[in-house]
């Protein structure tokens, strides 16, 4: 008896704590994504700089002062459109996980859904067997037996006035 008690407890554990679970998975998955991409990112930019600062040091005369400041505005122009290309990205990142979000959270609400329904089910044969000895009581107490008293208020109100 007790077995089957423990049993179904851990169950009913387990179900309650699930959905938390898978959350917090997703938003563990999301984050190593996420942090993975931005030090890749990290790495590009800093790798970018690190050329610039190269051929900065070999800058000797005019010509190749020049020759820098043509080379460090495409490198400028390949910086923003990363940038842009590395925003695009997380913004997909991010919808992506929106959309596993919106699933995990539709998921979760349907399985609630069937266990109220399931307890729902489960408890109306109990109700039903309760309403038909109550109907048993009160045909019995109409074949001469005194009624039962009436339920007991406890409102505030109640508990004022007999106080």
């Amino acid at each position: 008896m007790q077995d089957k008690t423990f049993d179904a407890f851990n169950e009913q554990t387990r179900q309650l704590f699930e959905p938390m679970r898978r959350l917090n998975s997703l938003m563990l998955q999301n984050m190593e994504r996420v942090s993975e991409y931005q030090m890749e990112s990290l790495k590009r930019y800093s790798q970018m700089g690190t050329e610039r600062l190269r051929d900065a040091t070999e800058i000797s005369d005019a010509e190749s002062l020049r020759d820098f400041g043509t080379r460090q505005a495409e490198m400028l122009n390949e910086l923003s459109q990363q940038m842009l290309e590395d925003a695009r990205t997380l913004g997909e990142m991010s919808l992506q996980f929106k959309s596993e979000l919106e699933k995990l959270y539709a998921e979760s609400g349907q399985a609630l859904a069937e266990q109220v329904g399931q307890s729902a089910s489960e408890s109306k044969p109990a109700a039903t067997a309760k309403a038909a000895g109550s109907a048993a009581d009160a045909s019995a107490g109409t074949a001469g037996e005194s009624k039962p008293a009436p339920a007991k208020s406890t409102s505030q109100a109640a508990r004022k006035r007999s106080s």
